[in-house]
């Protein structure tokens, strides 16, 4: 698969079908690569990439710090991965694109649209995370990985995550830079080598920014309200991807759809004929 260079950090990138653009920002938390769409829980049942790529340009990535994607030690923001995603589409020569999120791929999705309008003709938000319960086990997983290197240092991470190769959230002790400790032994043995006092105030900051309130977080209240952009909002729910986090950007967002489909009962033909629809109709009115 072809990988670019973005702001000195590899970005692993596909392009599936042919049509007006769609960028996928994937699932799957900390660990969103592209294959996400098509493997994991529910996308794997309802298939999104497979049908909306017969057609539309579908152009998936694996985020910054996830799969074979690079990464930086530096507090990430929501703001960091939508620049990640706009500089793909420079990369493409694309200047208009609908946009999709799954799960914590929501996040920049919203981020995009407030921060870069003009380039965003939909939005589609499936399975937004949010809610108390995902705030506070987000918050629980930076603290285990805080913890363990306190109790143990850096390099105790680059052999844990070696020895055993689990991304952020299969096993938090591994941190959010676990993938590309994984991939990249030049980044392993610089990351082993960092201010471990200074390294700490870096990941408090990146989980209190990430995750900053008790629904779905990625854009201010404000600011989505002042969006001219439809939108097709796909409740989930769990503990990670509270129902509420989805009437929350529902309320939100001006033009929104709420698609008042119970998760259980989204399968494939259906989550197909609503997703086309709405993607069609978005095209025909931008």
């Amino acid at each position: 698969m072809p990988t670019v260079i973005i702001d000195g950090i590899a970005t692993r990138y596909e392009i599936v079908g042919d049509g007006p653009p769609l960028l996928m920002f994937s699932p799957g938390g900390f660990d969103a690569t592209l294959e996400k769409w098509s493997s994991l829980g529910v996308y794997a049942r309802v298939k999104p990439l497979e049908n909306l790529s017969k057609k539309y340009k579908c152009i998936v990535f694996d985020r910054r710090e996830c799969g074979k994607s690079g990464g930086r030690v530096e507090r990430v923001t929501w703001a960091d991965y939508v620049a990640q995603g706009k500089a793909l589409l420079d990369h493409l020569n694309i200047k208009r694109a609908h946009l999709m999120g799954g799960c914590m791929g929501c996040c920049p999705v919203m981020a995009f649209g407030v921060t870069h309008p003009e380039m965003v003709m939909s939005m589609i938000l499936y399975w937004p995370v949010g809610g108390a319960k995902y705030r506070i086990s987000s918050h629980q997983r930076f603290a285990e990985h805080l913890a363990f290197v306190h109790q143990n240092g850096l390099q105790a991470v680059v052999d844990l995550v070696k020895k055993d190769g689990k991304a952020f959230g299969a096993d938090p002790r591994g941190g959010p830079w676990a993938s590309v400790i994984k991939s990249d032994p030049a980044f392993a043995a610089e990351y082993a080598t960092l201010n471990v006092d200074k390294y700490k105030l870096i990941v408090v900051g990146m989980g209190r920014t990430l995750t900053d309130r008790d629904t779905a977080p990625g854009a201010e209240a404000e600011d989505l309200m002042r969006l001219d952009i439809p939108a097709l909002v796909v409740p989930g729910k769990d503990a990670s991807h509270a129902t509420s986090a989805a009437r929350y950007l529902e309320e939100c967002l001006p033009q929104s759809e709420y698609w008042d489909m119970s998760a259980d009962a989204q399968s494939e033909d259906n989550t197909t004929e609503k997703l086309l629809g709405f993607l069609e109709r978005a095209t025909a009115a931008r």
